[in-house]
């Protein structure tokens, strides 16, 4: 995940794995990020190509347009394709804007989208 942890450096903001520990987070804004799960390409009844899932979480005390653009702007220059959601944290006093998207986990496709990889490869992805 040497690509996921390079476009967490190109934001700028400090970021942990899940959660920082009690008391050591920095001030807003900042970043978690989790590898919840998989979404995995078949063929021919195997795993043909593995994707991760990566949830992105922007936390900022304020509603801070400025920071949610630095993150789109890194993804978007990475080819990343997100969906967005947001949230406010009432126990904490914290925005939580969610970028969720998937990352190839393997070397040959590691700058490849999944539709790039089906319509180059003609792979029919059973559902």
């Amino acid at each position: 995940m040497d690509r996921l942890l390079s476009i967490l450096n190109n934001i700028g903001v400090p970021y942990a794995y899940d959660h920082f520990a009690e008391g050591e987070a920095p001030d807003p804004p900042f970043l978690c990020y989790l590898l919840p799960g998989s979404d995995n390409f078949s063929a021919d009844g195997k795993v043909y190509r593995k994707f991760t899932e990566v949830r992105l979480e922007l936390y900022t005390d304020l509603k801070d347009l400025e920071a949610e653009q630095n993150v789109e702007d890194v993804l978007d220059a990475a080819g990343i394709f997100y969906n967005k959601s947001e949230t406010w944290i009432d126990s904490e006093k914290l925005y939580e804007v969610l970028y969720a998207f998937e990352m190839p986990t393997d070397g040959d496709s590691a700058g490849k989208t999944r539709n790039e990889m089906k319509e180059a490869e003609n792979v029919y992805e059973e559902k």
